[in-house]
């Protein structure tokens, strides 16, 4: 995409409505989650090259508000990633979920993960720390958020973003990791791995992994809990034996209401231990 028409892509790039094509059927059990109460809805985030949109959700009356970074998964900030965000909300969170691959394409369009992962494989880490980086300058100045109160969560390819972040950013006080890449092939674009930053984390992060994941071979987890303990990271990663990849995605065939409930739980608690 040449400079100037990704600019103007940018500019004029909106969030998608409803659920990514790539995961249709709609699982009948999905969960659904009102803004009654809440601000909610798409805003434009400022970024070095134009501004990206996002979902962001807050309670409607009130201020200084703990922010959390939802990243999205493969599938962009579709339905799924907007209801976490009023999840959040409702509990007196302010939820930024910026769209992460805009520049690259609008993969909510695709109808095929085998389309979505060649725009996805563009999109440079750096890129993605930047555009959160100006999220949260957005959130504090634009959105009542309060800045010393910063977590993170990502699903996914969020799931390694995550970790990324942690390591980034210094502000950032908690993160939570769903069953994100944790080993990999360094590239130009993609250049480390959550194994290659762990003992440059700034703030904890818990993993939350399933132990039937095809896609993250437990060993790698087994490879980063053993950097855990020669580092000073509080850092921790809890295996759900029995869980696939995606066992939080309630909207698809790979849900496990014990262990997404149990992850949420945990989630919350790792917030607020960490001052989130």
């Amino acid at each position: 995409m040449q400079e100037v028409t990704r600019r103007k892509f940018i500019a004029t790039a909106t969030l998608a409505t409803g659920f990514a094509l790539a995961v249709q059927p709609i699982s009948a059990g999905v969960i659904t989650t009102d803004d009654k109460g809440l601000v909610a809805g798409a805003v434009k985030i400022p970024v070095k090259d134009g501004e990206i949109p996002a979902y962001r959700a807050a309670p409607a009356t009130g201020e200084n508000f703990p922010i959390v970074l939802v990243i999205q998964e493969i599938f962009g900030v579709h339905e799924h990633i907007q209801d976490i965000t009023r999840r959040f909300a409702r509990l007196g969170y302010l939820a930024i979920a910026p769209e992460l691959f805009i520049r690259q394409g609008d993969v909510s369009k695709l109808s095929s993960i085998d389309e979505i992962r060649p725009i996805v494989a563009k999109v440079p880490d750096s890129q993605v720390l930047s555009d959160l980086d100006a999220t949260v300058k957005w959130a504090k100045k634009s959105a009542k958020g309060n800045g010393e109160k910063l977590g993170i969560t990502g699903f996914c390819w969020g799931g390694r973003i995550t970790w990324l972040y942690a390591a980034h950013n210094p502000s950032v006080k908690a993160g939570v990791a769903w069953y994100g890449r944790l080993v990999g092939d360094a590239t130009e674009l993609q250049p480390q791995y959550p194994i290659d930053i762990v003992s440059t984390l700034k703030a904890p992060v818990l993993g939350l992994y399933g132990g039937k994941d095809t896609g993250i071979p437990l060993d790698t987890v087994e490879q980063v809990r053993d950097r855990f303990k020669s580092s000073n990271s509080k850092s921790e990663i809890i295996v759900y034996p029995d869980a696939p990849h995606a066992f939080f995605a309630d909207y698809r065939p790979s849900y496990r209401e014990k262990e997404a409930k149990d992850g949420w739980k945990r989630l919350l608690a790792w917030f607020k231990q960490n001052g989130v």
